[in-house]
């Protein structure tokens, strides 16, 4: 099979002629008002997603395409309605081995090893010695942090790629350490702790080996859920090993942070925020994301406009101040 350089999705402007292997997903088969099959489906690589339509499709063809998987397809790109999707004219599944998987992953741009570094160092000045043993626990589980290190923060939001789960985590670390002076009252320890676990859960509600997608637990128990209970299975680990017990009333803050931090009932936390602690991390929590969301919209848009187009997350459109500078020469 004879490919052209590869086109990433995010540099597909109208009116080319593809002929390359992406990243398929969720296509279905449907029929027009005239009755004709038509097949939908997502295209995608390691930049972003494109709508893929085929037209006079069959049954045949369309059940030769895997639910999730790799394909090659020949077709062209078009504008439909202001967003830019791929008109298929052939399309057949290929195998893994005739692909590069980074080609279709996402991945951090930032040093991995540089970043996991810099979160062992903000973590290591963290003084209450229970909630230091407890992160020596979950730094001690390789398989864990393997995952950890490797794991997206959301499949479509904010910090969606590999690496992201670690990337968003050391930002927020990092936000703490210039906030936290500013409420010497709120307990430091507590907070860097709460920010190092609030997503942790996500190791295991994400699957990322080929592409992001919800595993079963992630779908029956979510990553609030599932964190707080990796927090009492290594709180369980820890008193399992002698010496005084993990703090009652410590767990129960830190796991409220996790179950609370995002902030409302209406977006998935079983209970409101209810510590400072807890309401320190919701709103850096909710900041990094927002921030990074806003900014991967305006990154990817290549529309001369001073829009994007409309974000279902902050249901709005994104301002990009490309006609003038909002810093100082």
């Amino acid at each position: 099979m004879v490919e052209q350089p590869r086109r990433l999705v995010a540099e597909l402007t109208s009116a080319e002629q593809i002929e390359q292997i992406f990243m398929v997903s969720q296509p279905q088969l449907r029929t027009t008002n005239r009755g004709d099959f038509y097949i939908a489906a997502f295209l995608s690589d390691r930049t972003g997603r494109i709508n893929g339509r085929m037209w006079q499709a069959t049954e045949m063809v369309y059940h030769s395409l895997p639910a999730e998987g790799f394909v090659w397809v020949r077709g062209r790109t078009e504008n439909y309605q202001n967003s830019l999707q791929i008109v298929i004219e052939s399309i057949k599944p290929v195998g893994t081995e005739e692909i590069d998987l980074y080609d279709f992953m996402p991945s951090t741009s930032k040093d991995v090893s540089l970043m996991w570094n810099r979160l062992l160092e903000l973590l290591g000045e963290i003084k209450n010695p229970d909630l230091a043993k407890l992160v020596r626990t979950f730094l001690s589980d390789s398989e864990l942090m393997k995952r950890f290190r490797s794991a997206p923060a959301a499949i479509m939001l904010h910090h969606a790629y590999i690496g992201g789960l670690l990337e968003h985590t050391v930002s927020l670390m990092e936000l703490a350490a210039r906030i936290l002076p500013h409420y010497p009252q709120v307990d430091a320890d507590l907070v860097r702790t709460g920010l190092f676990l609030h997503d942790i859960g996500k190791t295991t509600e994400l699957d990322f080996d080929i592409s992001f997608k919800y595993s079963d637990q992630g779908r029956m128990l979510g990553h609030l859920v599932k964190g707080a209970m990796l927090v009492e299975e290594k709180i369980r680990q820890l008193n399992s090993e002698g010496g005084e017990p993990f703090p009652r009333k410590l767990a129960d803050c830190l796991e409220h942070i996790i179950v609370a931090h995002h902030g409302t009932r209406e977006f998935g936390s079983p209970v409101l925020p209810a510590t400072p602690e807890a309401f320190m991390v919701h709103y850096m929590d909710n900041l990094d994301s927002k921030i990074a969301l806003t900014l991967a919209e305006i990154e990817k848009d290549t529309t001369n406009t001073d829009w994007t187009n409309y974000v279902k997350a902050i249901e709005a459109p994104v301002y990009k101040p490309h006609n003038f500078s909002l810093k100082s020469e």
